[in-house]
Parts: structure tokens; C-alpha cells; sequence
């Protein structure tokens, strides 16, 4: 990796079905992640995509009477790859694991792997999950109820688990269970947040088994390069797209420039990419990540969101009506980032409302029509600053180095919350100094070209500050205040610093007012 890169992805999400707000959650942490990080300075690349082989994919199809290929063209065209536009995902790549560079580098690195002798053929006896592409331990498994009574069901998807008796090929993922912990221990930050960590370590800790990474019973796969009446295991091929699609096999500078990456991940899908991944590429001799995150699940009416529980929702039920900013906004301020968050439409709307519409919508109005109601637009020079006026300079500086520092350790939602510190005081600085009273008296115009200027320059920061998160408004607010060169060009790192030009222009409301919240219904 080369010095100021910061290669981010998400997990790329299986094409049995269309995405829920789940999905985009993930989706918008990274691109916010990302974008910040392009805008302090840093070459950021966000990979995001999709995984299209395996059982559950081959048997999706197959149900609507097509052919897996033909079935993930489908939903990656009309589905995923719009589902980044719905909630305005800025990614530099979009892979999927169909893409001829994946399947040829994918078997590049199962050869050496083979070549490296980690491979080995084995038998295998478990239970599989079909909805998590998983052998199942027991302890993972719960007694069914309802019409699956008396068998055993996958406790994340509560369907049955299949007894599979298989002939494979085993990856001799058991060697490195020492090296893993150590990694852990060296490096406590390799997977966070904290309670993720913990589970990982205990999980290896309690020993790990040689993982099987083909599949014989079909062929619905990259072909195992060997043996060509195997097909790798969806998991170990779905994984490679990390690197595969940085230029691993193809284009070593490239690889080099980009590699290792930070993983945001679901913590249902977290020992995959914290245990398997880094043992996988230390048998290849590749650096592991750079981080694992494993964020929490969005819960609805207590219950985690699901398809196969038909409690997803689609973003689009969201944007429709609140516009693709609030959305973003919403899911990074409301939930703590690395913790389960509740999802409620009573508190989208009450969030749009009172910190949107009314907090940096009402204020960004109130400024601009103050500028263009006094000063004829003219953005007024600043005279002898008060302790308001500096303490309002000192938040601006303040908050930025606070939420860049937040960024660092992917904590969006502190970030957050120290911008709107400066929201808040603003508003409060406004009311305090009522430049609407400075206005009436020709002895205080000083003073209200001081009052003015003051808001005009926080607002400015604020626009910077803000725009990783909600593109959109802070674009158009951008433009009325005559902001030089392009919004995504400016250095978060030094918001404060931000210039633009002698005039204001009209804003048009940023977050307008919604009369009533119809909740969509579930048919």
C-alpha cells in the first residue's frame, strides 16, 4: 500500500434476491468512510460488487426457470447496481465474481496455494446451510418450530440445515490458528470494535478445523483449477474479489498501490473475513487486511432484518420520500456504529425534522437570506470579533480535528455528532446575537457585518464537513455561497479554511418540510 491509500470495501452481497436497507446501510458507512478520506487528502478507493456463485444462487434460478448467469445479470442490473444510485454510493469499482479477471485470478490463487501444499483431499460429514453457504457446527443449529418442528434449523435463518456426506478438497486452515492469535494480540485494532474481537479470539481459541473449499454436488462455480470436477467453495472464491479486483494476478503495481484494505463487514458474515480471509492470504504470503469491522444489524421491531424472513425493506420505501441525504444521514447519526441499531419510521421523521429540516436546513436559509435581506448578497468583511465570534472559530476548528479523529477509528457516528456541535452553537449564536435587532440601528451595522460574516464562515465549514454525508444539500448550499473549485475537492482536515466569493445566491429549502409519514405496507 502505497503512503496516503486507503482501499475500503463492503462485503459483496449474494444475488438470490434484491437488497434492503441492510444492505445500503453497509453500502453508505463505507462510501462515507471513503469519501472522507478522499477529502483529507488520502488516494481513497471504495470497492463494492457481487457474489453470483454457489447453492443457493444455482437453486434461486433454477425456481425462476432461468440459468444462474442469466438470473444474477437480472438482479445485478436491476437491483444492485441501482441500489447505489438510490442512496448515492460514489464507488470506484463495482466486481463480480462471474467477471472472467475474478475466476482467472481466483484460480491463480487456489494453484499456489495447492502448489504451496495447503491443500490436501479429504471426506467431509456436516451440516450445511444453504442460506449461509456454511457447514454448521451444532451449537449453531436450534430445533425447528411450526412446519419445521423436529429438525434441526440454521439459527440465523431458522430453515433446515442439509446432512452432507462429500468427498473435497480441504484447505489446512487449522496450521494457522497460531498466527492468528498472535495477530489479534499484536494488533488489537485488526478487528474491531471490541466486542468483534473477542468473539473472533475465542472462536480460535477454541480450535479451529481444516476448512473444505470445493463442492462436488454441482457446478455452479469457478472450476477448481486441478480438477475440474470441483468447483470452489462460494466462500473461498467470494472472498478473492478483495484482491482480485486490486490487480492481484494481473497487475502487481496496482496491487501494490492499493492492498491491504479495510473490510466493513456484518458481524453475521465476521469470522469469514477475520479468521478464514487472513489465513487464506498468509498461506499465499500476502499481507492480511488492514482491518476487519464488523458493524452491527439493523433491527425492525426487535428483530434482525431479513429476506428470507420477509422483514427487509427497501431502500427506495426510504428515498421516495425522504430523499437518499436523509437516508445517509439518518443511518450514520442515529446508530452507533459497530453496535445493533433499531430502524423506526417515527424516528427517521422525527431525526429529518428537528436535526435536518429545522437544525442545518433552517439554519443554512436563515443565513443566506439574512446576507441577501441586509447586505444586498454581499457577503459582509468581519470588523472587531467578539469572544462569540471567536468562540464560533474556535468550534469550527475544534470540531473538525474531533471528527477526523473519529473517522480514524470508523466511529461515523461520533464524527457526527461533533459537526453538529457546531450546528447547534450556530443556531445559538444567531439567537443570541439577533442580527434581525442589528439590522434596525445604523450604530450596530458593524456589528451585524460582523454577526453576519461569522455565520457565513461556519456555515462554509459546515458545508465541508457535512458533505461526505449529505452530497446533495451540502452541493446546492455550496453553490449559494459562492464556494471556490468543487465541494469534493475541499480538505476536511482544514474546513475551517475553506474561501469563497464576494456573493451569496438564493437557496432553495435543503430539507423541505413533509406534511405526514405514510408508513409503507407490507403488501
Amino acid at each position: 500500500m502505497s503512503a496516503g491509500s486507503f482501499y475500503i470495501t463492503t462485503p459483496i452481497f449474494y444475488v438470490n434476491d434484491v437488497p434492503h436497507i441492510g444492505h445500503a446501510y453497509t453500502e453508505v458507512a463505507a462510501d462515507v468512510l471513503a469519501r472522507w478520506h478522499r477529502q483529507s487528502g488520502d488516494d481513497a478507493w471504495l470497492l463494492t460488487g457481487t457474489d453470483e456463485h454457489g447453492q443457493k444462487i444455482l437453486r434461486t434460478a433454477t425456481a425462476n426457470g432461468v440459468t444462474p448467469k442469466e438470473w444474477a445479470d437480472r438482479l445485478v442490473e436491476t437491483a444492485w447496481k441501482p441500489l447505489l444510485q438510490t442512496v448515492n454510493i460514489a464507488n470506484d469499482d463495482f466486481i463480480r465474481t462471474t467477471d472472467e479477471r475474478h475466476e482467472v485470478n481466483a484460480q491463480k490463487f487456489l494453484q499456489h496455494l495447492h502448489d504451496e501444499g495447503h491443500i490436501y483431499t479429504g471426506e467431509y460429514e456436516g451440516y450445511y446451510c444453504v442460506g449461509c453457504e456454511e457447514y454448521k457446527q451444532t451449537s449453531d443449529l436450534v430445533d425447528g418450530t411450526g412446519e419445521y418442528a423436529g429438525q434441526l434449523v440454521c439459527a440465523i435463518h431458522s430453515k433446515p440445515v442439509e446432512l452432507l456426506h462429500e468427498k473435497n478438497y480441504f484447505f489446512k486452515m487449522s496450521a494457522f490458528a497460531d498466527r492468528l492469535l498472535a495477530l489479534y494480540e499484536e494488533n488489537p485494532n485488526f478487528v474491531q470494535p471490541e466486542a468483534a474481537r473477542n468473539e473472533v479470539m475465542s472462536f480460535v481459541q477454541r480450535g479451529l478445523s481444516d476448512l473444505s473449499i470445493s463442492r462436488s454436488s454441482f457446478d455452479w462455480g469457478i472450476k477448481v483449477p486441478w480438477d475440474e470436477s470441483h468447483v470452489v467453495y462460494v466462500w473461498f472464491d467470494a472472498l478473492l474479489n478483495y484482491i482480485t479486483a486490486a490487480g492481484y494476478g494481473q497487475n502487481d503495481e496496482e496491487f501494490a498501490s492499493r492492498w491491504p484494505a479495510t473490510h466493513i463487514v456484518g458481524k453475521d458474515i465476521l469470522r469469514f473475513h477475520a479468521v478464514i480471509w487472513p489465513a487464506m492470504l498468509m498461506a499465499a504470503g500476502i499481507e492480511v487486511p488492514k482491518q476487519v469491522f464488523g458493524h452491527g444489524w439493523l433491527l425492525v421491531g426487535g428483530e434482525k432484518m431479513s429476506k428470507s424472513k420477509l422483514t427487509g425493506i427497501a431502500p427506495s420505501q426510504i428515498t421516495d420520500t425522504f430523499g437518499s441525504d436523509a437516508f445517509r444521514y439518518y443511518f450514520m447519526r442515529a446508530i452507533s456504529f459497530g453496535q445493533d441499531g433499531s430502524f423506526s419510521w417515527e424516528d427517521l421523521s422525527a431525526r429529518y425534522q428537528s436535526e435536518l429540516a429545522n437544525g442545518f436546513g433552517n439554519l443554512a436559509s436563515r443565513v443566506i437570506a439574512m446576507v441577501v435581506r441586509y447586505c444586498d448578497g454581499v457577503v459582509p468583511a468581519a470588523g472587531e470579533l467578539s469572544a462569540a465570534d471567536l468562540a464560533i472559530a474556535a468550534t469550527e476548528k475544534r470540531v473538525t480535528d474531533a471528527a477526523g479523529a473519529f473517522i480514524e477509528t470508523l466511529a461515523i457516528h461520533d464524527a457526527l455528532a461533533s459537526v453538529w456541535e457546531l450546528v447547534d452553537e450556530l443556531n445559538g449564536y444567531i439567537t443570541l446575537q439577533e442580527p434581525w435587532a442589528l439590522a434596525k440601528n445604523p450604530e450596530t451595522r458593524a456589528r451585524l457585518e460582523s454577526v453576519l460574516h461569522t455565520a457565513v464562515r461556519g456555515l462554509g465549514t459546515l458545508t465541508v464537513l457535512l458533505s461526505p454525508v449529505i452530497p446533495i444539500a451540502t452541493g446546492k448550499l455550496w453553490t449559494a455561497l459562492g464556494g471556490d473549485g468543487a465541494l469534493a475537492d475541499q480538505r476536511l482536515d482544514r474546513a475551517w479554511e475553506w474561501s469563497g466569493g464576494a456573493q451569496v445566491s438564493a437557496l432553495e429549502p435543503l430539507f423541505p418540510r413533509i406534511e405526514s409519514i405514510v408508513e409503507p405496507s407490507d403488501d
